[in-house]
């Protein structure tokens, strides 16, 4: 949270403002209330040190009796504590005004018993009660930083798993290359370079530009044209303006390998569509590749390392702002991912 450029930690904020508000409440208010009455005005500035005595009963309920005897020893144990606690404090407070007050005419025992007491029980309350909320709080946020502790783990995981995964694919196309046209070894070798320059340096981040992600794209693409050139019709199409936003790093490549390895082979004729479309804040992107007459739609919506990978990362980072569609359509397989992007 930040107030006029600068970050302050919310819980401690609300902790703050709740010891303003209480503290300036009960020490403030018989002062306010003795405006205009000399005489009250009077009373009240010399009992004030009784009120005084309220800060460390608060803080010895809120700051160890909690802790040490309702979290740790339980209920009844806490209670017990808490009522030797609530006796010793009203009897002090009774006690210190009869000191700052010899001449009251009254003894303390009747005259401020009831109403003694009523604050003491009233203070304690409320640091028990703020006590239990806070622990609350306290207990919810470290399951909510040992969730992201996990999620974290598991998404490093996930993406440690897409690196090897990709680079063995492209190996199988360098070698396959290599054999057939030697020549255009260096032209492929230079583009393995980028794009395991991409992957080594850019995939590590929890977020890259979009622009990045779409040359990467490109990239592969036509790495995956110069190996099968006429033997497979390959068309890429991407509209819209990919500048500030942001994308998880090879979260599309996965459909586009999984198009190029069931797309082809034993296909007739193979064709491979791949449409990245942007409007807004809104990215669709659509591989479509021809399925031959035995490709099962449950297999290959979740065969292979890649998708799997994908699939699972978007369950964790876009869990609401994505729509993932796998299914076979005629003589078609569709892959068509829908994604609300993060602005940079």
């Amino acid at each position: 949270m930040n107030i006029f450029g600068i970050k302050i930690n919310a819980d401690r904020l609300y902790r703050l403002l709740f010891h303003l508000l209480f503290w300036g409440m009960l020490l403030g208010w018989p002062f306010l209330s003795s405006a205009g009455n000399e005489e009250f005005r009077r009373y009240v500035i010399k009992v004030f040190p009784v009120s005084l005595t309220n800060i460390p009963l608060f803080f010895l309920n809120t700051e160890w009796l909690a802790p040490k005897f309702l979290r740790k020893k339980g209920i009844p144990a806490y209670l017990l504590a808490l009522l030797v606690l609530i006796v010793v404090f009203t009897c002090l407070q009774i006690l210190m005004r009869e000191w700052l007050l010899p001449d009251s005419g009254h003894h303390p025992w009747n005259r401020h018993l009831f109403i003694t007491s009523i604050f003491v029980l009233l203070v304690t309350a409320i640091g028990t009660a703020y006590s239990l909320i806070t622990g609350l709080a306290g207990q919810e946020k470290a399951r909510q930083e040992e969730r992201q502790e996990r999620l974290q783990s598991e998404l490093a995981f996930l993406r440690s798993q897409i690196s090897p995964h990709f680079i063995f694919n492209i190996l199988n196309s360098i070698v396959y290359l290599i054999r057939i046209r030697s020549a255009q070894a260096e032209t492929v070798t230079i583009k393995l370079s980028e794009l395991m320059r991409y992957m080594l340096y850019e995939s590590a981040n929890a977020q890259v530009p979009l622009e990045k992600e779409a040359e990467y794209l490109k990239n592969y693409i036509e790495l995956q044209k110069l190996r099968f050139e006429d033997d497979v019709e390959v068309r890429f199409k991407a509209e819209g303006n990919a500048q500030g936003q942001l994308i998880e790093p090879m979260l599309m490549i996965p459909f586009v390998e999984n198009a190029f390895k069931h797309g082809v082979g034993l296909i007739r004729h193979p064709v491979i569509d791949i449409n990245l479309a942007l409007d807004e804040e809104k990215l669709t992107f659509c591989v479509k590749n021809k399925a031959g007459p035995d490709m099962q739609e449950d297999k290959d919506s979740s065969s292979g390392i890649g998708l799997r990978n994908v699939k699972r990362r978007l369950e964790l980072l876009y869990p609401t702002s994505h729509r993932l569609r796998l299914e076979k359509d005629g003589e078609w397989f569709v892959a068509e991912l829908e994604l609300k992007l993060i602005a940079e």
